[in-house]
């Protein structure tokens, strides 16, 4: 898959252990492919932020997991069960992604989908209003 890169978020995820790496670079790989107009950046100084017209996802490593920062998945349906923290906030859920364990592919881009559908609607604050 070809989309535009931003090197700091190739930095970021090169300094990862290599799990952390593969897992970073399929999640990069799949919000991508949920909208080709996805454009990637840095917030917060070295968090890797994936945008379109709003927030979409962010990705934080951790000792033994990768965060997949959900915005506005409060209000995505999640019918495969992926979100691992974050169910009761309105506004942002969170998946965990352990080594060795599976992403489902899948259900994330459907889930990436919805959140990209509703920031062009508006976002959460519009639609739950």
């Amino acid at each position: 898959m070809t989309y535009a890169k931003d090197a700091r978020v190739d930095a970021y995820i090169d300094a990862l252990p290599d799990w952390q790496q593969q897992i970073c670079r399929q999640v990069r790989d799949l919000v991508h492919a949920a909208d080709p107009e996805v454009d990637e950046t840095i917030k917060r100084t070295v968090q890797p932020y994936f945008v379109l017209q709003g927030n979409v996802c962010a990705l934080l490593s951790a000792k033994d997991h990768v965060t997949v920062f959900l915005y506005d998945g409060g209000i995505v349906p999640d019918p495969h069960g992926i979100v691992t923290g974050g169910h009761g906030n309105r506004t942002g859920r969170m998946i965990a992604i352990h080594k060795d364990e599976p992403v489902n592919a899948t259900a994330l881009v459907d889930y990436f989908r919805q959140i990209i559908a509703n920031n062009r609607a508006g976002g959460w604050r519009k639609l739950t209003r």
